[in-house]
Formats: structure tokens, C-alpha cells, sequence
């Protein structure tokens, strides 16, 4: 958990552009916009319906979920489960969860890690595919690129915006990843497992409930 990413600001003036749902996720699937600088070549991975009631905002999709089509089909949509108190077959439920990275698109591997997610696609596409979303509750924000999009003017640093999850109401959650390059932060933050995550379970079973 660095310094803060260059993310542009959010386009929270600008309204979205409306099409169809099908149409907007067709195009959205068919997106070039960055192509020549991704390793792997284009291959936007998300999961989108307008009937979802939990977002997940994350940064970008990894080498195994571009390999696979699958948002988080790694360890770190294991222990995302987790956190939740989902099953797979709920968390694959485009009726119930939609999965919009800040970055549609596997970015490539650096030094420490993945990259960060490509800059040119939230502002192509997040605006978009938020106004595709009308029946939300709550918008789970992973990890510092979404959370400087989704949260703007909130404290810069991860930490910061995690333990100050309590004041961002019953609708918007801030999480740090769920990857294992994470072990020593959950370690060294023990209030995360102790008091967030029995609240964000909670929430999530009352949605459940509602939508049963």
C-alpha cells in the first residue's frame, strides 16, 4: 500500500452517456482503447447487471482472470469470499453482485506485483457503467485506485480510509485487496477481522434477506 496512484478524478459532473444495457456491455467487451500497451492483449473481465445490489470496485483483473474470463478466479476472490460470508455461486451471481474494476483489462506485471490499472479506461467507461447500476446498496471499494475515484476528498492513504470505514454510511465500504501480498497488513490491523468484518457480513446478509 504505496502512495497514492495518478487516477483521474472522478467525472461525477459529467453525466453518462445512456444506452442499453446489453449494448453498453458489447461495447464495453469490444474495447481497444489501450491495446498496444497491455502484455496480453485486450480482454475486458467484469461482471455487470442492472438488477445487482452489491458493487465490487476493485483495481484490475489478474493474470488468472484474464486467463479465465472470471473476475477474482485467484486466492484473492478466495479470501474476498470470505470476508463476505459468500458462497461462489453467490458471489458469480450477476443478479446479486456486479464486479466493475477501475481497469477492465490485466495491465501486466511490474516489480512488486501487477501494475496499476490502465488510466485511460475509468474515465472512458466508469461512468457509464455506474449508471448501469441503479438498484446498488453497497459498493464494496478495494484497494487505493477505486477508492480514489469512489471516495474523493477522503483521507489519501488506504489505511486511513479502512479505519474510517464507519463514516461512509450503511451504503459504501472501503476494503484493502485481498491479496496475499496483504498478510502483514491484516496482522498488523487486527481491528479489520475484529469489528469491519463482522459489520460488512452483516450488511451483506441483510441484502441477502431483502432480496429473498
Amino acid at each position: 500500500m504505496t502512495g497514492e496512484a495518478q487516477v483521474p478524478a472522478p467525472p461525477h459532473a459529467a453525466a453518462a452517456r445512456p444506452q442499453p444495457f446489453e449494448s453498453l456491455l458489447r461495447e464495453v467487451r469490444a474495447c481497444r482503447l489501450c491495446a498496444a500497451q497491455l502484455p496480453l492483449g485486450p480482454r475486458p473481465v467484469l461482471q455487470l447487471d442492472p438488477r445487482a445490489r452489491i458493487l465490487i470496485a476493485s483495481q484490475a483483473p489478474g493474470r488468472q482472470a484474464h486467463a479465465q474470463g472470471i473476475p477474482f478466479a485467484d486466492a484473492s476472490g478466495d479470501r474476498l469470499r470470505a470476508w463476505m460470508g459468500l458462497t461462489a455461486t453467490q458471489f458469480y451471481d450477476p443478479g446479486l453482485l456486479a464486479i466493475v474494476p477501475m481497469g477492465l483489462c490485466f495491465p501486466g506485471t511490474g516489480a512488486s506485483g501487477d501494475l496499476p490499472p490502465r488510466p485511460e479506461c475509468a474515465p472512458r467507461w466508469r461512468a457509464e457503467l455506474m449508471a448501469a447500476l441503479p438498484a446498488l446498496q453497497l459498493t464494496l471499494v478495494i484497494g487505493r485506485y477505486a477508492q480514489a475515484w469512489h471516495l474523493p476528498g477522503t483521507a489519501r492513504a488506504v489505511t486511513a480510509r479502512v479505519a474510517a470505514w464507519r463514516d461512509h454510511g450503511p451504503g459504501v465500504m472501503p476494503l484493502p485487496h485481498p491479496s496475499g501480498r496483504n498478510n502483514r497488513w491484516l496482522q498488523r490491523n487486527p481491528w479489520f477481522a475484529q469489528e469491519l468484518l463482522p459489520a460488512l457480513q452483516a450488511r451483506i446478509a441483510a441484502i441477502l434477506a431483502d432480496a429473498a
